[in-house]
């Protein structure tokens, strides 16, 4: 029996107030409340770019957004239903679920506070996976967030006595990742150990803090809002109570606009600047860009603001804006721009504290923005220099003269999105990007940089476990490629290439035989445990038009031989993935009106049945649902009326009976009575609800065991049944709240391995359910069927 190391959060809630969840300067100075009327343009756009996979997949059911509301009644129902399983199921609520790994990959992390108090201690914000604390100079860290709140993180800051405030919810969009939005801003007066909700729950996500040096009481907060829906909390707010009450100081130009950045003069606390950012996101396009973009000041302590324009522009052609400000010269500061569509624009500087700036000349290239800006928007300038200055973009950039040109500080990860020196050690200086967190004790000089070496927060797509061995790991991770955990729990992870890791796949008899793919399909076979050499899988080799973010690639089970890939196109290999020929027609609904935008008419899951070779069922991102017989040589599509009609995210075929197969789908049901999770009995003819009892949010993953139970992961926890549902259980408890995006289970030692966005992997058993098994007929939605689950004890 292999060693299992218990991962467990060291930390108490205490004073839970928050859901479960959950020109020239204008002459004139303007009030917060005349500022709206300044906007009366259109914004650009709209945009139409192929990303934004998982938002896509969660809009599916005709939503506009993705609230935190939406999210918070889910981790409300969530817990309802951990709370019926604890009293009725104790040996399915006890199952522990144990961190795997990995620890030494690290992922997204958006904002640093450094302990002023405290020696080497700083505290970092993780894009979809809470708060961290470090004690060691950012080496290895340990969470200081509650498991069971809302994971998604913007800002983190410090006051001089230890008084931490976290911003939920990140301001950035993500491309082919989600952006999970949050319920406001918390506060530990103790370093993390304890937590309070203190306000601005409907601000979706705050991007920064500013703490008044002179008063610490006074804190601004940047609020981004809803990335779905105008409105709600946006702007620039302050507290003057230390985070007890918050009062708008300066709103929006229009309803699609927010704060993305507050910054104080620290030698003199009374002028404030802000960025704001004009942006909104829609089922099928981003409007990225708009009159509200735009720089502001205030000499006043932020009752007053003035929109900075003395040589920046002023047209609608503004997408996400950086500014920062030189703490040895105040005087000194630094702002860039995107265009609406989302590639480099220009930098400027200004010498008089923002009253004129003049454009330097950075180019795109020097700049390192690629097409989408809106992803960083930060500056940051060394406190002991003013011509020192890095700019975030896919590189960090460095300049060491004023802005006048920058070139790359290598050796980090792709994509910057915090800086923070520390002040207690000279040259110290953090850096926290889409790989994790970095340290240079030369002052962020190129070549210097330190990873941390344990940042067990990675954004997994996928995993995958050895049939042979399941202490053998794979995955596929946001913007960290495929990865390899060989060495058992909390061992090291190795890359094994991609770009955005995806499906990622183990042979079930030959563990160093693995695939991997990247986004859209495009697929390697290695030989040698996902090393190289490499054979390509993809375009050139397979038969699609459009293929999804998340292509299918799947083994069939009864023979490791045969494979299948889809795009548009359901593709076959009878030699291991080698070569390929096409099995099928289109089976989606078509592509996009647009050619640029997301490539919708997919195939998003294969599956084959175990017992019968020719028998296959694919779901598509429209909606559909296919099913064959003879190997492709027909298909039939199931009647549209019985479906829901969102993204399909799974099929698994029952492992004793072909003609029994499950169907998971995303999205919400917004009130209506849209499945989550179906079955059919007769091979696809007909489709029943077996979902009601589930929390209403997507469900991203479906496994049927041998001995009768059915398993679920979604965007709230892992939940199981018996194979005709009926009733649901949640299963184990110290799961992250972070998404569930993938579920491998392993017959023989009947591990459950899941695949979270934020949190990396955990395993846990599944419980042997006596009697689970039994055939029992399917019973009307919200029936119960009593008894399955109950005989479910410990697998020992």
């Amino acid at each position: 029996m292999r060693f299992r190391a218990r991962y467990r959060r060291s930390i108490t809630v205490a004073a839970i107030v928050a859901p479960v969840a959950a020109l020239t300067l204008t002459a004139s100075l303007i009030s917060a409340g005349d500022q709206r009327s300044l906007a009366t343009t259109t914004p650009t756009g709209p945009m139409e770019l192929p990303d934004e996979w998982m938002a896509t997949q969660r809009l599916s059911d005709g939503s506009t957004e993705l609230s935190a509301e939406t999210y918070a009644s889910a981790r409300a129902e969530a817990a309802g239903v951990e709370l019926r399983t604890r009293n009725i199921y104790r040996h399915l609520a006890d199952q522990e679920w144990e961190f795997f790994g990995p620890g030494n990959i690290g992922g997204r992390v958006v904002d640093i506070a450094v302990d002023p108090e405290v020696e080497d201690q700083i505290f970092i914000a993780a894009a979809s996976g809470g708060v961290w604390r470090s004690s060691d100079a950012g080496m290895t860290y340990e969470p200081v967030w509650p498991d069971d709140w809302v994971q998604g993180m913007g800002a983190v800051a410090m006051t001089s006595d230890g008084t931490l405030f976290a911003g939920t919810g990140e301001a950035q969009p993500g491309g082919g990742s989600i952006t999970f939005g949050g319920d406001g801003v918390y506060r530990s007066p103790d370093r993390g150990e304890t937590w309070e909700h203190v306000g601005l729950s409907d601000s979706h996500a705050i991007a920064r803090f500013a703490i008044d040096p002179s008063d610490e009481d006074r804190i601004f907060a940047a609020a981004t809002g809803n990335l779905f829906t105008p409105g709600g909390e946006r702007g620039v707010y302050l507290s003057e109570d230390g985070g007890d009450t918050w009062n708008q100081v300066l709103p929006p130009l229009n309803d699609t606009t927010g704060a993305t950045e507050v910054l104080i003069d620290p030698s003199d606390p009374d002028r404030v600047y802000a960025a704001m950012w004009d942006h909104l996101r829609e089922p099928h396009q981003r409007t990225y860009g708009g009159p509200g973009s735009s720089l502001w000041r205030s000499d006043d302590g932020g009752q007053t603001w003035q929109r900075m324009t003395d040589g920046l522009p002023t047209d609608d052609d503004q997408g996400r804006w950086g500014i920062a400000l030189a703490p040895s010269d105040p005087q000194r500061l630094y702002a860039y721009v995107g265009t609406a569509l989302g590639p480099f624009r220009a930098f400027y500087r200004s010498d008089d504290g923002g009253d004129t700036w003049e454009q330097t000349p950075v180019t795109a290239a020097q700049a390192s923005q690629s097409t989408f800006s809106w992803w960083f928007g930060k500056i940051w300038v060394d406190p002991a220099d003013k011509d020192h200055v890095f700019l975030a973009g896919v590189n960090l950039m460095r300049s060491t003269d004023g802005a006048m040109s920058f070139s790359s500080s290598g050796g980090v990860h792709a994509d910057q999105h915090k800086m923070a020196w520390d002040p207690a050690v000279p040259d110290r200086v953090y850096l926290g990007n889409d790989g994790g967190v970095y340290r240079s004790d030369a002052n962020g000089a190129g070549g210097t940089w330190t990873k941390a070496t344990y940042e067990p927060y990675t954004q997994f797509y996928s995993v995958d476990v050895a049939e042979t061995d399941p202490a053998l790991h794979v995955g596929g991770t946001q913007d960290n490629g495929c990865n390899r955990g060989y060495d058992g729990v909390g061992g090291p992870w190795a890359s094994i290439g991609c770009g955005d890791g995806l499906q990622v796949i183990i042979h079930p008899a030959d563990p160093t035989i693995v695939f991997g793919c990247s986004q859209y399909g495009s697929c390697y076979r290695s030989e040698n445990s996902g090393g190289t050499p490499r054979q390509s899988i993809g375009a050139n080799q397979t038969t699609s038009s459009r293929r999804n973010w998340f292509t299918p690639l799947q083994f069939d089970p009864s023979d490791p031989e045969v494979m299948y890939y889809a795009g548009n196109i359901v593709n076959r290999s009878t030699d291991n993935g080698r070569t390929w020929e096409p099995i099928s027609p289109d089976l989606t609904g078509g592509g996009p009106n647009d050619p640029a935008g997301y490539p919708w008419g997919t195939v998003t899951t294969v599956a084959a049945a175990p017992t019968d070779g020719d028998r296959l069922y694919a779901g598509t991102d429209d909606g559909k649902v296919w099913w064959t017989d003879d190997l492709g040589e027909t298909w039939t599509e199931v009647d549209p009326g019985q479906l829901p009609g969102t993204w399909v995210t799974r099929i698994a075929v029952h492992p004793a009976d072909e003609k029994i197969a499950y169907a998971a789908f995303s999205g919400f049901r917004s009130g209506s009575d849209r499945p989550h999770v179906m079955v059919t009995q007769d091979g696809g003819t007909t489709w029943t609800d077996i979902g009601r009892g589930l929390p209403d949010a997507p469900v991203n993953s479906v496994l049927p065991t041998p001995d009768g139970l059915l398993l679920v992961g979604t965007d709230v926890g892992v939940y199981v049944s018996a194979w005709n549902g009926g009733e649901w259980a949640s299963l184990g408890e110290d799961l992250p709240m972070a998404a569930v995006l993938y579920m491998r289970y392993h017959e023989s030692t009947r591990q459950l391995s899941v695949a979270t966005f934020g949190r990396g992997i955990f395993d846990t058993t599944v419980p042997v359910c006596r009697g689970a098994s039994t055939r029992l007929p399917l019973r009307e939605p919200g029936v119960g069927v009593r008894g399955a689950l109950s005989s479910c004890r410990a697998a020992q």
